[in-house]
């Protein structure tokens, strides 16, 4: 600009400088005055910003962020941490409900430890494993649902009426459930025919259909029949097999019982060939006289029932090898002179009369159970067994190592006892319990002896 004349800046009369000749003052042009500052001149950004034209300078050293910025961004940030924090809190727990759903579907083996096999039942364990044994008939599912009930019967079945479940217990499964269950036949037996029932692939009950035809008046009231179920229903003991539920309608009546896994005592005693004619284990013999005996005297005193059926097939082994009575107190639904099954189970009074069952009935039918564990044969009809030794009879095929056979004779003689012709002659169940089971600790005497003087040998 110095080479230009000063003719080139007229009209700028603020000009100075030795061009246009003017002498300029000594204070500077200050653009951002400090506190304090003097300076006449205006920032740019902050007259833009005053006057709300222009764009704002953000960012630049030395520049300030208004304060109101700063609170909505620390709030926003809060809001933000808070909401995190809760879905973590929600993950967490959606992952806890799964794993516990997933123990409730798979429950594991500590809830539920089993209890320590005895020797006998360890015994009776091997025994079964040598055993053939299989259940009385079984067919394929599609064919046993047909035999269970037609189908289109099951559904009106299942629209018409529920499960009545026993002692006050909750609701497990519906009758529809137990109506599409895949099922094999059992057996069949004096009251009806007995399947094995799979729910929903996952529970297993066993069901009896009571057969129409079978049955007699008493069960076909509905009211006696569900008062007498009731009362069953409330039996439990741990030799007992529970009636968990039962139904009735105009045209059927199921009962629902607790499925035991091992089989039935006639199929442990009478089912392989290739043990046929061969007795049980003493210690196997013993553990299950005393169950049977156990849950019989249970039956008379608890409930002055009686059980009206007792027989080698109405035994059944469960999970850990215990004896459990099963079909406990049907009696009722038949007339006794119409009962012409198991004839060697029946006490001589019950042979040719309508008298009533007795709880002495239930004891002689014990009698011939008991004959028939020790023997592993066939039970004979009370005719042939008044002319029998029973000792020789129940004791000659007997290979028992090592077993005191005065033992065995004292069960032969409890045995004996229950089979009396006279009902009055014969003990109580409470009394047949009391007697097994000193046998049992003269048995455990004896083996504490035997071990002692092998000690002292050695």
């Amino acid at each position: 600009m110095a080479l230009m004349g000063a003719d080139a800046f007229a009209g700028n009369p603020g000009l100075c400088g030795e061009v246009v000749r003017r002498e300029c003052s000594g204070s500077p042009l200050v653009f951002f005055p400090g506190d304090g500052s003097s300076g006449s001149a205006t920032p740019p950004a902050q007259s833009a910003g005053a006057t709300g034209v222009g764009p704002q300078r953000q960012g630049l050293p030395g520049s300030s962020v208004p304060r109101g910025h700063k609170v909505k961004k620390k709030t926003a940030m809060t809001v933000a941490i808070a909401l995190a924090a809760v879905l973590a809190v929600l993950l967490v727990c959606a992952i806890v409900a799964a794993t516990r759903g997933k123990k409730r579907r798979r429950p594991s083996t500590a809830a539920y430890p089993s209890p320590k096999k005895s020797a006998a039942a360890s015994q009776l364990s091997r025994e079964m494993d040598n055993a053939d044994i299989g259940y009385v008939e079984c067919v394929p599912d599609e064919a046993a649902a047909a035999m269970m009930m037609p189908e289109e019967k099951a559904r009106r079945l299942g629209r018409s009426g529920c499960l009545t479940f026993c002692a006050g217990e909750a609701t497990s499964y519906s009758l529809e459930q137990l109506m599409r269950a895949s099922a094999e036949v059992l057996g069949r037996g004096s009251v009806g025919t007995t399947y094995k029932a799979v729910l929903d692939g996952r529970l297993v009950v066993i069901v009896k259909r009571l057969d129409a035809a079978k049955i007699g008046p008493a069960a076909s009231e509905a009211e006696t029949f569900e008062q007498n179920m009731d009362v069953i229903g409330r039996l439990r003991h741990p030799n007992l097999v529970p009636l968990r539920s039962f139904f009735q309608a105009k045209e059927e009546r199921l009962l629902v019982y607790d499925y035991q896994p091992n089989g039935s005592l006639h199929s442990l005693i009478h089912g392989s060939r290739s043990s046929r004619g061969k007795p049980l284990h003493w210690t196997s013999c013993l553990k299950i006289a005393e169950d049977v005996a156990q849950g019989l005297a249970y039956i008379h005193q608890a409930s002055r029932l009686v059980h009206g059926n007792i027989k080698s097939s109405n035994v059944l082994l469960g999970s850990d090898f215990e004896a459990c009575l099963t079909d406990n107190c049907l009696s009722f639904l038949l007339e006794s002179a119409e009962v012409k099954d198991d004839a060697a189970y029946r006490a001589p009074e019950n042979m040719k009369s309508n008298r009533r069952l007795t709880p002495k009935s239930d004891v002689y039918a014990f009698g011939i159970l008991l004959l028939e564990l020790l023997s592993g044969k066939a039970p004979l009809e009370h005719s042939v067994l008044a002319a029998t030794n029973l000792q020789t009879y129940a004791l000659s095929g007997r290979e028992d190592e090592g077993v005191d056979r005065e033992r065995l004779s004292m069960i032969v003689d409890i045995a004996s006892a229950c089979v009396r012709s006279s009902p009055e002659s014969r003990p109580t169940a409470w009394q047949v319990l009391k007697m097994i089971q000193e046998v049992k600790e003269a048995d455990a005497i004896g083996d504490n002896e035997e071990d002692g003087d092998l000690t002292s040998d050695s």
